[in-house]
């Protein structure tokens, strides 16, 4: 019996990591420290852009009408036959959308991608993504929603610059066409960006439209967020984002508001988001629905939320599920002025 006991004991005294399979420490990843930041080349007239779909399939007339708004800006619109072919509710499976991601980078006549649409599914192909190569092929990636996932894990894997603005589906109207001209096309090292004009009366008298100060200040850092819900989604993986004297930028959309106050309180609770430099919120569409009567209102929430936080923050900034949208390079060093309601690239974002 006391030989029983003692070949258990010493079982149980073989170190944990030994009895773990070697893919765990196989595929665990260092943090990134330091990441040199890698700036894609500009795009110009007459350049490919290849139009993928990492999350949600599209429908046939999206992608027409994506292609149509891409050859009026000048660009020649490219895509595989990957992007046709619905998997559930995916474009396709995740190693062929991952496929598409790398081919994109890969392919030397194509100088920049737009994701047609957003829709869930980034995060599944992450770990699928070729980190190097894409580091050796860098080119302009944009996109937001659940893109989020693959802009930040992009950048945060690579430190190739990435950006935040519209999709193939909603780049058409010519504030967000300007705002993205500015910063891919026709960069700046000082491009103030300024909130669109509010001129439909609907908006302006929509509580979800408002535009507030949070805590008043100015602060600089570099540019990092996008969806919340895909910010949260994030944590706990390989491409979690660092939010350390960063600007971090969040949007949502159909969201009530007690989960954007059980995201912004993870967020608050977690390792970095205190650290942050400052916190500029776009316009949450669709977020103002309380589930009861007696509820908190969206407003109600981020102020409570934010405000402890005591750093320049301001909500009602143009980006976000909305017809005008900033585009928003994610590791790119900007300046936020909360009391202005205004961002202030302060690096040409592309060379």
């Amino acid at each position: 019996m006391k030989s029983r006991r003692n070949f258990f004991t010493n079982l149980l005294g073989i170190s944990t990591a030994s009895l773990l399979p070697f893919s765990v420490f196989a595929n665990a990843r260092q943090p990134k420290i330091n990441l040199t930041a890698i700036k894609p080349k500009r795009l110009k007239k007459g350049d490919t852009i290849g139009l993928i779909a990492p999350g949600y399939a599209v429908k046939p007339e999206v992608l027409e009408k994506a292609k149509e708004t891409l050859i009026k800006m000048g660009f020649i619109p490219f895509h595989t036959a990957r992007i046709l072919w619905n998997h559930g509710y995916f474009s396709n499976t995740d190693e062929e959308r991952a496929a598409d991601v790398n081919d994109m980078f890969a392919n030397p006549n194509v100088a920049g991608i737009l994701c047609a649409r957003g829709g869930y599914g980034c995060t599944r192909i992450m770990h699928l993504l070729d980190y190097e190569l894409i580091k050796n092929n860098p080119k302009v990636l944009i996109g937001f929603s659940d893109i989020t996932a693959l802009a930040n894990g992009i950048y945060s894997e690579t430190g190739l610059i990435t950006f935040h603005g519209p999709v193939g589906s909603t780049l058409d109207d010519d504030y967000s066409i300007q705002q993205l001209e500015n910063v891919i096309i026709h960069p700046e090292n000082q491009l103030l960006i300024k909130n669109a004009v509010l001129k439909d009366d609907e908006l302006l008298n929509n509580p979800e439209f408002d535009r507030y100060n949070i805590t008043s200040g100015k602060a600089t850092g570099k540019l990092v967020g996008g969806s919340l819900t895909l910010i949260i989604a994030l944590i706990g993986t390989p491409q979690e984002i660092d939010f350390t004297n960063a600007i971090v930028f969040i949007e949502d959309v159909e969201e009530a508001p007690y989960r954007i106050d059980r995201m912004l309180t993870q967020l608050i609770e977690g390792a970095t988001f205190k650290n942050a430099a400052a916190i500029m919120i776009g316009v949450c569409n669709g977020c103002d629905k309380p589930a009861a009567s007696g509820s908190f209102t969206l407003k109600e929430v981020i102020l409570d939320r934010l405000k402890p936080l005591n750093i320049p923050a301001a909500y009602g900034m143009s980006f976000g599920h909305v017809k005008n949208n900033f585009t928003l390079p994610i590791g790119i060093n900007a300046t936020f002025d909360a009391d202005k309601m205004t961002v202030k690239l302060l690096e040409k974002a592309v060379l």
